[in-house]
């Protein structure tokens, strides 16, 4: 089947090319209404050089298809208003008008129109003038997606304090003795592990106050604990109150 026959026969090949409406130009000139948008029945009639009860049947055989393009019926007062503007004889009842898509569409549709066959060579040469050919003798390489090297984890930007201790043969030694594994001496002058790192002490200092703040936080949620505590055992003393006082209603009515 030939590429004109499929794009008679099939829907989705001229919904694909339903935008090439620069075609229509190319092959004649489309005459329009005043409005420059629409173009009636009897003009797309003209513009293709067949008769109007071919346009209406293909109208009414493929009216979904064309109302996606754009063809719609005026009646009632958006007739009036459009009459207003395009110059329409008053007397028309209603009336059928094409966009330019809508027009393109009737020459994917119309198999004797020797216009219509124009446009339907010119869209299927400026289709496959489009599309990308390969050389030949040239294999086409699908295309390489790489992935992004992996960002680095906050922890990899950035060393505290800790860190700095961890790695540090002064601050090594402190921790051994500190878990108990050596004996608890003086870091400067009696170990040589401390030998040649000045800011130890600094860097401890650091941590001290740290830690310092951070039990000073502690008790304070501590105090903060036992003050709840001590209106729970409130709110307890209230309930059992009332419990009682409901016990003591229902005993004198049952009375």
């Amino acid at each position: 089947m030939s590429l004109e026959a499929a794009l008679l026969e099939s829907r989705t090949l001229r919904d694909g090319l339903s935008e090439r409406v620069d075609a229509l130009d190319k092959v004649k000139i489309l005459a329009l209404l005043p409005d420059g948008v629409h173009a009636t029945t009897r003009m797309v009639a003209d513009y293709y050089e067949v008769p109007l009860e071919a346009v209406k049947s293909h109208v009414k055989d493929h009216r979904e298809e064309l109302e996606r393009g754009g063809y719609r019926v005026l009646a009632g007062q958006e007739l009036r208003e459009f009459k207003a503007l395009s110059g329409i004889d008053p007397r028309t009842p209603w009336l059928g008008v094409f966009p330019r898509r809508a027009v393109l569409n009737v020459a994917m549709l119309l198999r004797d129109s020797p216009v219509a066959r124009r446009v339907r060579s010119y869209l299927l040469d400026a289709e496959e003038t489009a599309r990308p050919t390969a050389r030949p003798g040239v294999r086409s390489e699908p295309e390489v997606f790489r992935a992004a090297p992996p960002r680095r984890r906050r922890q990899d930007l950035h060393r505290d304090e800790y860190e700095s201790l961890r790695d540090d043969p002064a601050g090594q030694a402190w921790r051994r003795r500190i878990d108990g594994l050596e004996p608890f001496e003086p870091v400067r002058g009696s170990d040589p592990a401390t030998a040649g790192s000045p800011g130890t002490e600094e860097r401890l200092s650091r941590i001290e106050s740290r830690l310092d703040a951070h039990g000073a936080v502690i008790m304070a949620m501590g105090d903060r604990l036992c003050r709840y505590g001590d209106d729970l055992r409130a709110v307890r003393g209230d309930v059992t109150a009332i419990r009682r006082d409901v016990a003591e209603l229902r005993r004198g009515r049952r009375a």
